[in-house]
């Protein structure tokens, strides 16, 4: 009998690969995601604060996601 592969998401503290910094993300450039995009929108309004440009990438997205929800105690 073949023992199952680990499956590393089940874990109760994934490893430190889980969260990689925006800056350090292949894909970082790419133009913002479309639920990154919804995201953010519904943040900032709940922040009170303007939406940002259109033409983020996916690592500024992040970024100003994540400053969001720590403005809002999200974290």
């Amino acid at each position: 009998m073949s023992e199952q592969l680990h499956n590393p998401k089940l874990d109760e503290h994934p490893g430190s690969n889980t969260e990689k910094d925006p800056d350090n993300w292949v894909s970082g450039d790419d133009p913002i995601t479309g639920a990154q995009a919804s995201y953010l929108a519904t943040l900032s309004e709940e922040a009170g604060e303007e939406m940002p440009v259109a033409d983020l990438s996916k690592a500024e997205a992040s970024k100003r996601i994540d400053a969001l929800k720590g403005k809002l105690g999200l974290e």
